[in-house]
């Protein structure tokens, strides 16, 4: 064999294993990037289904939390407008112009006399004049805080019984409360 032909052979097969290892580069060049592809979509998929289940529960999360916050701002609003109603019925209570003011204090002297006998009555200033005029008979003491009506006090001051409005109405007003709440909201 010439030295020719021998340098032909070998570039032949230097050739022929420059392609097969070219094709089998190829070939695991493909398969990784088939398995790359396929690693990649199933990290997509976990990541993509991950992030949709914590979507929906952040959506139910903001669902819930607008909820709450919208009944506490209802709640917030009822209180107010209860308040509002008790600071109305108070005022209207206390006015000197309540309709049926001297039957009440009336009504309040007939019970005072029996069982207040020989105590000191201590009026509201807005009712002092009738109660002076109706409570014939007990001493009269300084002014009291109030809506209206009066308190009757031992000499010792051990024994106070009320006959302020303020304590009835407060009773009256938690008695109606489920039917002001009615009235005001409908439920």
């Amino acid at each position: 064999m010439s030295l020719d032909a021998l340098a032909d052979e070998i570039a032949a097969q230097a050739k022929a294993e420059a392609k097969a290892l070219k094709d089998g580069a190829k070939k695991t060049a493909k398969s990784l990037n088939k398995e790359a592809e396929a690693e990649v979509a199933e990290i997509r998929d976990a990541l993509v289904s991950r992030a949709e289940r914590e979507a929906t529960q952040l959506s139910k999360e903001l669902v819930a939390s607008s909820r709450q916050d919208n009944q506490k701002r209802q709640l917030i609003a009822r209180a107010s407008e209860l308040n509002a109603t008790w600071d109305a019925v108070k005022a209207e209570v206390g006015s000197a112009k309540l309709s049926g003011r001297a039957t009440l204090v009336k009504a309040l002297v007939a019970e005072a006399k029996k069982e207040g006998d020989g105590m000191t009555m201590r009026p509201v200033s807005i009712d002092r004049k009738a109660l002076e005029m109706e409570a014939k008979g007990f001493n009269f003491g300084a002014d009291i805080d109030g809506l209206g009506g009066f308190t009757l006090e031992s000499a010792d001051g051990s024994i106070v019984l009320d006959y302020r409005f303020d304590n009835r109405l407060e009773e009256a007003w938690k008695a109606s409360l489920a039917s002001v709440n009615e009235t005001l909201f409908g439920n």
